[in-house]
């Protein structure tokens, strides 16, 4: 079996389109243009992985038929990364078992005030099941294989990378230090986010991303987490996913809802 990173959802928190707009980018007629909250499914070395939880995860699981895996891995916690985790009782129920999430122990601070129902003394019945793992920047192990964190800033927020053999995925970034990007050498796939075209104070622009692909060298890498403001102007003309490949370098994509990846 190949290794393979399918991307679940390529939008920012609001997806795309966003409630109320109208843009070129939010009107647009192409699938590749509809992009639901960042998450994506990572089959490596047998394992299955859930890179995510956000609130489309139930849309998000059905569409690709996602009914069973190994374990959840948490970025960060804020909540269009974790705003689907209660989704996660049905597959409890069906498969009879909770499932591991991998997150540190600030998110799983974040986790216990959004659902603190779930770590109630007196739990009602029918809760999702959460069973913490906690990491930190260290590499750890899921049924023998090896999976390395990669640290990296959304603005003040330390958040967690991962990768998983020869792909790395690093979503909500905006400043990776050096003996991070130590960690990101000997790449055949790079995931790396940017919400819009121009500076963000919690997110690497267009430019940057790129730049930071062209960095790293991998074989192939992949932008994500996409807002509908990676356009030119106000108007958000030519910030649609045709537009942008044109300008792509060779190696670098914008990736799409459902655009599966082998590595």
């Amino acid at each position: 079996m190949k290794n393979s990173i399918t991307f679940l959802g390529t939008g920012t928190s609001t997806g795309v389109p966003m409630i109320g707009c109208h843009c070129s980018v939010c009107s647009s007629e192409d699938p590749k243009d509809k992009r639901l909250r960042s998450s994506a499914f990572v089959e490596y070395d047998g394992l299955k992985l859930l890179i995510d939880c956000g609130p489309d995860f139930r849309t998000q699981a059905l569409t690709h038929s996602i009914e069973n895996f190994d374990a959840i891995l948490l970025t960060h916690q804020h909540k269009d990364h974790t705003g689907g985790l209660d989704d996660i009782r049905a597959l409890n129920y069906v498969c009879r078992k909770s499932f591991p999430i991998y997150c540190e122990n600030r998110v799983l601070n974040g986790l216990k005030r959004e659902y603190d129902y779930v770590f109630s003394p007196n739990p009602y019945p029918g809760i999702p099941q959460f069973d913490i793992r906690l990491i930190d920047e260290n590499p750890f192990q899921i049924d023998g294989r090896t999976i390395v964190p990669i640290r990296a800033m959304h603005a003040s927020l330390p958040i967690l990378g991962f990768r998983f053999g020869s792909l790395a995925y690093i979503t909500d970034a905006n400043r990776i230090e050096e003996k991070e990007m130590e960690k990101l050498k000997g790449l055949s796939v790079l995931v790396v986010s940017a919400v819009r075209r121009t500076k963000h104070p919690s997110h690497l622009s267009l430019r940057q991303a790129v730049e930071l692909a062209i960095t790293v060298g991998a074989k192939e890498s992949y932008i994500t987490h996409i807002s509908h403001q990676m356009a030119e102007d106000e108007r958000n003309i030519k910030g649609r996913h045709a537009d942008l490949m044109k300008e792509m370098p060779y190696g670098v994509s914008i990736a799409y809802d459902g655009l599966k990846v082998e590595f």
